[in-house]
């Protein structure tokens, strides 16, 4: 990365006036392959005098054919080449007295290609900083042919529940961005496949210079795009159990003033599962079993795309993706319902519902650079959209008084058309003015949403002989808000000690309207948000460091949305209009240590929320009702380590360890609402160097059982085991992939009341052999 980030800063930041020590004399020669004596075109060239090697007096690129030229005056220089694969390659003298022609010359490639696919652990996959952690997915082999859930299931400190939603250190509000930006793409993390993703970047505690949304911190997507000189590229295909397939390749292409790069996936991914429930009302002396079988099918296209123009100090981008799938889902439960008591009965029944929702999404963003004179001096503009189509149908047949799902026994139809429509659009500034020993940034940034929700519900009459709409629970929901905001940060990096304070501020406008019901509910509100960083370099290696940050999580509009789900009539979700945003206060304290083959980074955190968003269920008339509530409050604190380590050629290690306790106040609501527990969860990866080139890869994943408002999750845990040989001269693999090896991956949990205890149970066929090929270019 020094290399990169050395000539990139050639390249950038250099102006060169050549004559100005007189007459110049050319400087030319070729660059080939050591091995295959090929022409190495677009490689990075300079001239140095002997008292500088930091700044080239003459500098360009080699021509397709290999061919350079170079200028400068009579005297003495260092020549040196610059190639990403490649060993840099440097004459330490050369005397100029007239034209000079250095031949042929040889470049060595590297003993590994930057773009190798094997794992190296020398490459950390995690590495910590004062923010926090940054995840390279290649290096975990567990990740080879699944999605961006998969890799957040393999990260420290982070829980992928049943759902797909994620909790970062216990909290489930967390701002998930795209390339730095606010998209609509995050709704379905599913959809990502891991091979498309460079890096993540989790911040538990941001500055002010990141959106003040989200409990538990940032949660950062980089997308590959490719920057190396020259064409690069790769492909992979991956297949598995019940003919799941991956297939996807991607290309590159930079030359000295464009950057050009297309990535494309297909997805075709199957599941079957199984849930199970029951529900026991103690009044009414009511059991009810439920068991739900599902299967689901996916099919999905993501293309990512976008440039780089470099002109004079500026750079001009275009990143953009597309993303259509095709999801159909079979879910039926089997329902028996007991009454005791003075009056028992029975009734058992049966709903099949038949879904096929249509996906389509779209980001487009438009990047402008500017680089001052002086290094690390930039303006940054910013304008993206993000557009997502969401159109599901669902077809349900009811069976009553019944368990065998037969077409006579048929009693009932109902229908449901949804078609939600998300546009996100984002512009934002920042710029950056570096000072000795100091870095002043400041910034605007406005974020303008629209979410049409359009609920459609249908009835089979047998009298009118076809489905009538049910306007009492047909709705059309449109959630529309801006966020406004502006932030400074000033810091300062001394050789011991390093700080910055921030300050943000957001002016939110928010308004639902319910149509059905014409029903409008605004909000506004202004509100600061101060942070604070320090890192105190207590040696070379080792450093301690301080944060806190104040931060809001407002509701989302799913949970504003009045009306309910009916997919399960007695088992009901629906949302809270009334609902305000929650007020985090969020400190921490982190010790890292920083080694040539391992780190070890120790983080001791407390937040604590004002106004917890949480779900609460109730139960009136036999139903189930489950919504979400402002509590009162939450606390939640705790240790945290994560570390990585090489411990010998052939065996590494890396991980995390997250223990925490969480109280929830829910005493606003009722005394059955106040509950408080200890959590803890571990991600172990172990990496073995075989002979002949193989690559052994356990990782291990264990999340403990962990309170809610009103009962428990249970635990979770799960091991994948990876096999890799290297081939091709390890620009290519293959890799055999077995997840969930002992079928232990599953989601239980349960509910207590006053009134009633719910507990459930779900399966879903998690064991799952993929087979992968990898070829990079």
């Amino acid at each position: 990365m020094l290399r990169v980030r050395f000539f990139l800063l050639i390249f950038l930041s250099i102006t060169v006036v050549p004559n100005i020590f007189g007459q110049s004399f050319p400087v030319k020669g070729t660059l080939l392959d050591s091995d295959s004596k090929e022409p190495l075109g677009f490689v990075q060239v300079a001239l140095f005098t002997l008292d500088d090697q930091t700044k080239p007096i003459s500098f360009s690129d080699t021509g397709d054919d290999g061919k350079f030229s170079l200028e400068a005056p009579k005297g003495k220089y260092s020549f040196k080449a610059f190639f990403i694969g490649y060993n840099d390659y440097q004459l330490d003298e050369i005397d100029i007295n007239g034209p000079v022609d250095l031949g042929e010359i040889m470049m060595e490639g590297e003993s590994q290609n930057l773009e190798e696919v094997v794992v190296q652990t020398s490459k950390l996959p995690i590495r910590t900083s004062m923010e926090g952690i940054t995840i390279s997915p290649e290096n975990n082999l567990a990740n080879v042919g699944g999605t961006l859930l998969d890799i957040l299931r393999n990260t420290p400190s982070i829980i992928v529940s049943e759902d797909g939603s994620i909790s970062l250190r216990g909290s489930t509000g967390t701002n998930i961005l795209i390339n730095g930006r606010n998209s609509s793409l995050t709704q379905n993390l599913d959809q990502l496949p891991a091979s498309t993703v460079d890096e993540i970047r989790i911040i538990n505690n941001p500055n002010a210079r990141y959106d003040a949304e989200a409990e538990g911190g940032v949660i950062d997507i980089i997308l590959k795009k490719g920057q190396d000189f020259g064409t690069h590229g790769g492909l992979e295909a991956t297949y598995g159990t019940r003919n799941r397939t991956n297939l996807g390749a991607r290309v590159n292409h930079r030359s000295a003033k464009l950057n050009t790069f297309f990535g494309y996936n297909y997805r075709d991914w199957k599941n079957v599962g199984n849930r199970r429930s029951t529900r026991i009302l103690f009044e009414d002396e009511e059991t009810l079993k439920q068991n739900t079988e599902n299967a689901r099918r996916n099919i999905g296209h993501n293309f990512t795309y976008g440039a780089d123009y470099y002109f004079g100090n500026n750079v001009l981008s275009y990143e953009g993706v597309y993303q259509s799938s095709l999801d159909q889902q079979v879910n039926t439960l089997f329902a028996e319902l007991e009454r005791g008591g003075n009056d028992p009965e029975a009734f058992d029944y049966v709903r099949r519902n038949q879904e096929s929702e249509t996906d389509t999404g779209l980001d487009n963003a438009l990047i402008f650079e500017h680089n001052f004179k002086d290094k690390g001096h930039l303006l940054r503009a910013t304008a993206s959209h993000s557009y997502r189509n969401q159109f599901k149908t669902q077809e349900i047949d009811i069976f009553n008084n019944t368990l065998d799902p037969l077409p006579e026994n048929r009693t009932g139809q109902e229908l449901a058309y949804i078609d939600e429509v998300r546009n996100i659009s984002v512009l934002q500034a920042d710029y950056i003015k570096p000072m000795e020993s100091a870095k002043f940034e400041t910034g605007l940034k406005s974020i303008i949403r629209k979410f049409d929700n359009d609920y459609q519900y249908f009835r089979y009459d047998e009298t009118a002989g076809g489905f009538l709409e049910d306007e009492r629970i047909s709705n059309r929901f449109i959630y529309q808000d801006q966020i406004h905001a502006g932030y400074a940060v000033f810091s300062v990096t001394k050789p011991k000690f390093e700080y910055a304070l921030g300050l943000r501020g957001e002016l939110t406008l928010v308004d639902t309207y319910l149509q059905n019901t014409e029903d409008r509910n605004e909000q506004n509100y202004f509100n600061l948000f101060p942070s604070v960083q320090g890192l105190y370099n207590v040696s070379e290696t080792q450093a301690i460091k301080f944060t806190y940050s104040r931060r809001i999580d407002r509701p989302t509009a799913w949970r504003l949305n009045p009306f309910p789900d009916i997919t399960d009539s007695l088992n009901v979700r629906r949302g809270n209009p009334n609902l305000q945003p929650e007020m985090i206060n969020s400190f921490e304290v982190g010790h890292m240590a920083n080694f040539k083959k391992a780190s070890l980074t120790t983080n001791l955190f407390y937040r604590k929320v004002n106004g917890q968003l949480d779900f609460i269920t109730i139960v009136e008339d036999g139903i189930s009702y489950s919504q979400p509530e402002n509590l009162l409050s939450s606390q939640s604190y705790g240790l945290e380590w994560i570390g990585t380590g090489e411990f010998t050629q052939w065996y590494s290690l890396n991980g995390g360890l997250t223990l925490f306790r969480i109280l929830v106040d829910g005493s606003n609501i009722g005394e059955e609402f106040t509950n408080s527990g200890f959590a803890w969860n571990v991600k172990l990866t172990q990496d073995f160097k075989l002979p002949y080139g193989v690559n052994f890869q356990l990782a291990a994943n264990y999340e403990s059982p962990e309170i809610e408002a009103q009962g428990r999750d249970l635990e979770q845990y799960f091991v994948d085991a990876t096999l890799q040989k290297s081939l091709l001269r390890n620009k290519g693999s293959i890799a055999l992939s077995v997840r969930d090896i002992f079928d232990t991956r599953r989601f239980a949990g349960f509910a207590r009341t006053n009134t009633f205890s719910q507990d459930f149970y779900s399966k879903q066929e998690t064991r799952i052999v993929l087979l992968s090929a990898r070829f990079n270019f």
